[in-house]
C-alpha cells in the first residue's frame, strides 16, 4: 500500500468519509489458531474475554508484556469456526505474537482488502452481494466464484465497512471489481488521518513499550473478571499505585498539523507529549493524540511547542469526528 495514490491523501480521506474507500491491508499479519485447546489458549493469553462473543464474531483485544503490562500488540480476533480463530496482529508484530500464541503464520497465503465508508454496501453489492449482510464485528465464511472468503465487519477508519480475507489468487479480481464498482483506492496517509480523526490508537504511538491499556483509556479491553491473562498482575499493580499519565485528544486552533513528539504546555510547564498528530480534512484543523499528566482534563487550553513555534490548542475527548459505528 503506497502513501497515497494519484489525487492525494485528502481526496482519499474524503472519499472514504463520504463514499467508499478501498485499502490493501495485506501487510497485516494473520496467525491461525485451531484445535480443541484454541479457545483456552487465547483466553489465558489475551486481555479481553472471549466469553463475551461466540463463533462468527470478532473482538478487539491486547497482548501484554507480563512484566509491566505494556501493550505488545493490539489485535483483532476473528472467531471463524467452533475451534478456529484468525488472530490479526499488526504486521511487524506477527513474530512477537507467535512467541506467546501457538499458531500458524498464514500471512503469505492470503490478502486482506478493507472497504470502508457510508457507501460501501453500494459498491460491495455489485461484486460480493452476500457480503452486504455482514454486521459490525460479525465474521462470515462465504463461497465466491468457487473460492472461500472470510468477511468481517471490521475496519480502522471510523466508518462502517468490511474487511475481506481472500486467497492470493483471487484477491486482484476482487480489488479490480471493487474499483470498477466505484471504490476509491486509498493509501497509508489516508489510513492514518482517518484513524486519527476517529481517535483510534496506533501501536508504537498510543500503545507500546511503557504504555498499558490503562494509560491509553482502553480499560474496557481488559477483563479483570478472568482469573488469568498475560500482564494481569502488572495492571493491578498500576491501578493500586495510580496512573501518572492519560491519553487525550488535542485540537489545534489553526490548520497547522500537529506532530508526534511535540511538547504540550500550560504556560511554561510541560504537561505531556503529542503521540500522534496530523491534519483533519473534516475539521480543517490540526489534531493529535497525546499523553498528559492525569491532573489535566479535556477542555483545558494548552500550547503546543512545534519546533519553537507556539500553537494554541485545547485538550478534547476523542474522537474528533464521531464514528458512525458502535464502540469496538
Amino acid at each position: 500500500m503506497p502513501l497515497s495514490y494519484p489525487g492525494g491523501t485528502i481526496r482519499e480521506h474524503m472519499a472514504t468519509r463520504e463514499g467508499a474507500g478501498i485499502f490493501d491491508v495485506s501487510h497485516l499479519g494473520t496467525v491461525r489458531v485451531e484445535g480443541p485447546d484454541s479457545f483456552t489458549q487465547l483466553q489465558q493469553t489475551l486481555t479481553n474475554d472471549l466469553n463475551k462473543i461466540s463463533t462468527g464474531r470478532a473482538q478487539y483485544t491486547h497482548l501484554l508484556d507480563p512484566a509491566d503490562g505494556s501493550v505488545l500488540d493490539d489485535i483483532i480476533v476473528w472467531w471463524t469456526d467452533p475451534e478456529g480463530f484468525d488472530v490479526m496482529p499488526n504486521a511487524s508484530n506477527t513474530s512477537r505474537v507467535l512467541r506467546w500464541i501457538p499458531g500458524t503464520d498464514v500471512t503469505p497465503t492470503r490478502s486482506i482488502i478493507a472497504l470502508q465508508g457510508p457507501a460501501y454496501k453500494d459498491v460491495l453489492v455489485q461484486v460480493i452481494p452476500e457480503g452486504t449482510g455482514v454486521a459490525h464485528f460479525e465474521v462470515r465464511n462465504l463461497l465466491w466464484q468457487d473460492t472461500e472468503l472470510k468477511i468481517a465487519g471490521t475496519g480502522y477508519t471510523g466508518e462502517n465497512g468490511i474487511e475481506i480475507y481472500a486467497p492470493n489468487h483471487i484477491a486482484s479480481k476482487i480489488w479490480d471489481g471493487l474499483l470498477d464498482a466505484g471504490a476509491t483506492p486509498a493509501g497509508l496517509g489516508a489510513r492514518d488521518t482517518l484513524r486519527l480523526e476517529a481517535g483510534l490508537p496506533l501501536h508504537g504511538h498510543e500503545l507500546g513499550k511503557g504504555i498499558s491499556p490503562l494509560e491509553s483509556g482502553l480499560q474496557w479491553v481488559v477483563a479483570f473478571s478472568k482469573p488469568e491473562f498475560l500482564g494481569r498482575q502488572a495492571l493491578q499493580d498500576k491501578l493500586q499505585k495510580g496512573l501518572k499519565i492519560t491519553l487525550v485528544g488535542i485540537q489545534s486552533l489553526s490548520r497547522k498539523p500537529l506532530r508526534s513528539g511535540q511538547k504540550i504546555l500550560i504556560g511554561s510547564k510541560e504537561i505531556g507529549t503529542v503521540s500522534s498528530g496530523g491534519y483533519s480534512p473534516i475539521l480543517k484543523l490540526g489534531i493529535g493524540l497525546g499523553f498528559v499528566e492525569t491532573d489535566y482534563q479535556a477542555n483545558q487550553n494548552v500550547t503546543i511547542d512545534a519546533n519553537g513555534t507556539r500553537l494554541e490548542a485545547k485538550l478534547v475527548k476523542p474522537p474528533f469526528v464521531r464514528k458512525t459505528y458502535s464502540k469496538l
